[in-house]
């Protein structure tokens, strides 16, 4: 089954390669060379960033008798660099499988409790200081590794889901307003976002990958190694922002203090039935895309059969590589909406995840341990493939809808209101992981990527509708409400 892996891998770089080499003046967006110079400065810090995020990508854990993934692939997405190191580390101090959930449960826990309160203070304060804040939480963070004390541990993963926050919301948000203010075509920014994640959720991921592998197994430096290299490129990142980036605010009024904002960004999504359903469907796929994170590897080793992690987390890396390619040649039509090819998007990504309960009830089970990947872990391996590539279209797409859809006012705000309910997700599926059959799993997530669909249907209706209400009217409606402010 070993040519297996190599076919199916090759296939996707040939495919990558040929997507990327194919493409016509319809699929490129004609720019400035100011544009050029702004994107490739943000790219060269997103990559940065997405080299070394905290959320554990990587790392396999035992859960429970069996090998799962404990850890978020995107979109709390990164930690390329030092996530496979991550539960090796705890372990390597001492500490039980229980303790270690308990570790992983915090930063999601932390990221929920805290992602509006810093995503508020990004947009009043300012969104370059919040990515910089992002850079040095994250650096404590790291350096908390050295430390075998569990508490200082739980510290640092606080810490790191605090930053999860701000990297999801503020640098996003500090990328549309610069944008705009710079008076480039809206269009522009799909080409940002494409990139963005061809680059740092996908060749970052497979470079770090190798990197990590180098500094740990090769030149022997131990597991706190990858964790040193991130402090080191999140460095180099802080000061490209310092040196280069210009501060931007979404409402900088000295008047509204935090919970004003909260609830005004509460009020903006209430009213706004498209920011709303933005929301929704955001929670509704990325709650889906962590679960199969989660669930992969014992999906594909029920029995524990042999199977290359590695190998086949760079294919996955791959798909998503294709997926972003296709969605930059996409946005490059300015005839097709967005709103449109999505619901595509998600009825394909709806059937993918359904492979592990069709082939369970068409291809008998295997009762032998060990041995090599199943004639249906081959086809459950295709249809994740199909699913990585659905998420690599779905981030730029995503992106490109919020910088439509939510107002500038409170950007980091609303993008970190859309993260609650997701964390509690996370946190719920990390706590429960062994309680449901995978099938059952698989289902769950089904069914929310078909409702995503539905949602996603909804929003292309109202699209085009013109708004009942801007920002400016809902504060002035908030303000009649409340005239004291209170």
């Amino acid at each position: 089954m070993e040519i297996f892996y190599y076919l199916l891998f090759g296939g996707l770089g040939a495919v990558v390669a040929a997507v990327e080499l194919s493409k016509n003046n319809k699929d490129r967006i004609t720019t400035t060379p100011a544009f050029n110079s702004f994107k490739n400065n943000y790219l060269l810090v997103y990559s940065l960033m997405m080299v070394v995020e905290t959320v554990d990508l990587d790392c396999i854990a035992e859960v429970d008798g069996i090998w799962c993934r404990l850890g978020i692939e995107r979109t709390e997405a990164g930690d390329w660099l030092q996530g496979p190191y991550v539960y090796y580390l705890y372990s390597q101090y001492g500490f039980g499988k229980g303790e270690i959930g308990q570790l992983f449960i915090a930063g999601f826990g932390s990221s929920m409790l805290f992602g509006t309160i810093v995503g508020s203070l990004a947009d009043k304060q300012g969104r370059k200081r919040a990515c910089v804040t992002y850079c040095i939480a994250y650096i404590l963070s790291c350096i908390t590794k050295h430390s075998p004390q569990y508490k200082v541990l739980m510290l640092g993963r606080i810490l790191g889901g605090i930053a999860t926050s701000l990297l999801f919301s503020a640098f996003e948000s500090w990328l549309v307003a610069e944008h705009n203010k710079r008076g480039f075509e809206q269009q522009w920014l799909s080409i940002t976002f494409s990139k963005a994640i061809f680059f740092g959720n996908g060749l970052v991921a497979i470079i770090s990958g190798l990197f990590g592998n180098l500094l740990v197994d090769t030149f022997a430096l131990g597991p706190v190694a990858p964790f040193d290299a991130a402090s080191c490129f999140l460095a180099i990142g802080m000061a490209i922002i310092l040196s280069s980036w210009t501060e931007n605010y979404g409402d900088p009024s000295e008047s509204k203090d935090l919970l004003t904002q909260f609830r005004g960004a509460a009020v903006a999504i209430a009213s706004d039935e498209k920011i709303a359903l933005l929301g929704a469907i955001q929670s509704l796929f990325e709650g889906s895309m962590y679960t199969f994170v989660f669930l992969w590897t014992p999906a594909l080793s029920p029995n524990d059969e042999d199977i290359p992690h590695g190998f086949i987390f760079a294919t996955f890396m791959l798909a998503s590589m294709m997926g972003s390619s296709l969605a930059s040649r996409l946005m490059a039509r300015s005839s097709l909406r967005v709103e449109s090819y999505m619901q595509i998007v998600f009825a394909v990504s709806s059937v993918s995840l359904l492979l592990p309960i069709v082939t369970s009830f068409m291809v008998a089970p295997s009762k032998v341990k060990g041995g090599s990947i199943s004639f249906a872990g081959c086809i459950q391996v295709v249809g994740f493939c199909a699913f990585e590539g659905c998420v690599g279209i779905f981030w730029p797409s995503i992106m490109k809808m919020r910088s439509q859809y939510i107002p500038e006012e409170a950007r980091s705000t609303i993008m970190n209101f859309f993260r609650i309910p997701l964390n509690i997700f996370v946190c719920i599926v990390l706590y429960n992981v062994n309680a449901f059959p995978i099938t059952v799993m698989f289902g769950m997530c089904s069914i929310f990527l078909f409702v995503a669909c539905l949602l996603q249907r909804r929003l292309m209706v109202i699209a085009e509708k013109p708004k009942t209400q801007d920002w400016t009217s809902l504060k002035e409606k908030d303000t009649e409400a409340d005239p004291l402010n209170i």
